[in-house]
């Protein structure tokens, strides 16, 4: 199983970026995604999740501003960011909870993360 991030890269303050992932491999179903942070010196922190059923999750700083959605038959996780602010300059991750198998517990997994840095 792979998630494949892309869409990161340089985006001055108050403009806009999508973020996008795609899993890929062998498994039997996608359940919740979502796209997590970490800045510079601090810990890993949630940005937004949605369920297999769209239902969302965002951290109170991004609320308003970023919008979460996803493609079931796609298997793909998209992050429209947009209002960007200087701290939100972070590496992102993508983040999938999956079955591997119809009869196998539900596993966590993780892109490779993604580069976003917001200039002032």
């Amino acid at each position: 199983v792979q998630l494949q991030a892309s869409g990161g890269g340089l985006v001055q303050a108050g403009g806009s970026l999508s973020l996008s992932c795609a899993a890929s491999g062998s498994f039997f179903r996608v359940y919740t995604m979502g796209w997590y942070r970490q800045a510079p010196g601090k810990q890993r922190e949630l940005v937004a999740s949605i369920t297999r059923g769209s239902n969302t999750n965002y951290a109170d700083s991004v609320k308003g501003r970023f919008t979460i959605s996803r493609d079931n038959a796609k298997n793909t996780v998209i992050l429209q960011m947009n209002g960007v602010k200087p701290e939100g300059t972070a590496v992102y991750y993508c983040n999938a909870d999956l079955r591997p198998y119809y009869y196998s517990s539900i596993t966590d997994h993780w892109g490779q993360g993604t580069l976003v840095t917001v200039s002032s």
